[in-house]
């Protein structure tokens, strides 16, 4: 259970009734005594670190979030800082997961709620009508750039926008590492909020056109232009072309009042620190449920930060095939870091551990308060495309920002959610809301961040603070601009893991 209000002049909190440490929510000087039935500190903590709400015995687990992030390197008083000078990991490899006896609890009753999209043939919904322009091959990526930004004066109407979509793959690619970069690229191609495509091309890559033509095989050919720069003797004027071509097409595209059993959300953090657990990402957990309970779908990522939290997630797979799905998932990536010679701990970044976040398990359950209470229903493959069917889908891909948002893009989320401590300027194709855990970065960024979930830190309840996030988050499915889109921040990254000739 999550604290829902943190009320002023609070100087320290404990999230969990089971938790045997507090997070102070501001500087603490030695002797203070941030509760009157609590103990009085012995050093100085500070903003986001913990201490120890009573004698911690070595070797005894340490509990916050209502779970274990870790154990005690020695005896640590009540009143102590706790940190990586006497807290320790508890992750090891892999691991044979029992699946509980308890039932996954239902969904609460949704509450009517609507958002203008645009429907596609396939029954999806986009939150933006827009040309993407995507390169095969970083050789022409460029190309593709010219021809969106000359393009971007030319169309009218409904169409929301011609982007460019680059990256440095499609050649001297072999087998996996090929269909890897090819998959993302196919799935984009077929994503709800571009209304229609072009595919640049060179001519002599790995990935061909026809074969990412025919990795799309749904595709509305109306909607779809492709061609190679080594066979057009004016390769600027062709997209130009192909770019006019669709733009006809698009003018007919409206939107139009969709229930939320329609929308498709990421979520994802990113730069956290020792507040995105208490504030942020549980108000975003809140949306994602309200999303959820009304039909909608919401996906988590970032593999390796479910890393000590996994049986969390675990106990609320909608059946024993998604229980199983999950653990292979987990199991499957802790044997991509050891077989690269990486421990599966390693995680918390240098500005984390600043931050006051000790441990990935501790890292872990705080990045899990995104993904709510609801059922996990779907357990997707890197490059796969999510089952509009509700419910919370796992997503398999690192915990990178670049890597991680565009698997979720892949995988047919059309914005999302993206919490952070410590701000990043990081856009994706889609709208991308960052919600920032604090408040001083929220002033000190504001081209950066979409709202403040450090309100929560001043007093207002998350109950209202979510209402408010939910509502922005209609807004912008409906055509309100995200920071990233007016700052122009849209980047894709593809995970690579193969031969390079």
């Amino acid at each position: 259970m999550i604290a829902t209000t943190i009320q002023p002049p609070a100087t320290a909190l404990q999230i969990h009734s089971d938790d045997i440490v507090a997070v102070a929510i501001g500087n603490l000087a030695a002797g203070a005594q941030p509760d009157p039935d609590g103990p009085v500190l012995l050093e100085a903590i500070a903003r986001g670190h913990k201490f120890a709400l009573r004698p911690i015995r070595s070797g005894e687990a340490i509990v916050k979030y209502g779970a274990v992030i870790g154990h005690a390197m020695r005896d640590i008083a009540a009143g102590e800082h706790v940190h990586g000078h006497n807290l320790v990991t508890n992750l090891e490899g892999e691991l044979t997961y029992v699946r509980p006896d308890a039932q996954v609890a239902a969904a609460a009753p949704a509450q009517p709620a609507e958002f203008l999209g645009y429907r596609r043939a396939d029954g999806r919904v986009g939150t933006r009508n827009e040309i993407w322009v995507i390169a095969t091959v970083g050789c022409v990526n460029r190309t593709a750039e010219r021809i969106a930004r000359l393009a971007n004066s030319q169309p009218g109407g409904p169409v929301d926008g011609v982007h460019a979509i680059t990256h440095p793959f499609g050649c001297s690619q072999l087998g996996a590492d090929l269909d890897r970069t090819r998959t993302i690229l196919a799935a984009l191609a077929q994503h709800p909020n571009a209304g229609g495509i072009v595919l640049v091309g060179l001519g002599c890559e790995s990935n061909q056109v026809r074969d990412l033509l025919a990795a799309i095989p749904e595709a509305d050919p109306a909607r779809i232009r492709a061609f190679s720069a080594q066979v057009e003797q004016d390769e600027i004027a062709a997209g130009l072309a192909a770019v006019s071509a669709l733009a006809a097409v698009l003018a007919t595209d409206r939107r139009e009042a969709c229930p939320i059993a329609d929308l498709v959300i990421g979520l994802k953090c990113g730069g956290s620190d020792a507040f995105s657990g208490l504030t942020a990402n549980p108000l975003v957990g809140r949306v994602a449920d309200r999303i959820e309970a009304g039909g909608g779908v919401s996906i988590l990522t970032e593999v390796p930060e479910m890393f000590g939290a996994e049986q969390v997630l675990m106990a609320r797979a909608a059946s024993p095939e998604v229980f199983e799905a999950i653990g292979t998932m987990v199991n499957r990536f802790k044997r991509y870091f050891i077989d690269h010679g990486e421990s599966v701990h390693g995680n918390p970044s240098p500005g984390n551990i600043a931050g006051g976040i000790t441990t990935l398990e501790e890292k872990s359950l705080g990045a899990i308060q995104k993904a709510g209470s609801a059922p996990v229903r779907q357990v997707l493959d890197y490059g796969q495309r999510v089952v509009p069917r509700g419910g919370m889908a796992l997503l398999e891909a690192p915990g990178n920002d670049a890597v991680s948002t565009t698997a979720l893009v892949a995988a047919g989320a059309v914005l999302i959610l993206f919490t952070t401590g410590r701000g990043t300027p990081l856009g994706t194709p889609v709208p991308t809301l960052k919600i920032s855990s604090n408040s001083a970065i929220a002033e000190h960024k504001p081209g950066w961040i979409d709202f403040d979930a450090g309100c929560v830190l001043a007093g207002e309840s998350a109950g209202s603070a979510a209402e408010r996030l939910f509502k922005l988050v209609l807004d912008t499915a409906s055509g309100e601009a995200a920071r990233n889109e007016l700052a122009d921040e849209r980047e894709i990254a593809i995970w690579k893991d193969g031969v390079t000739l």
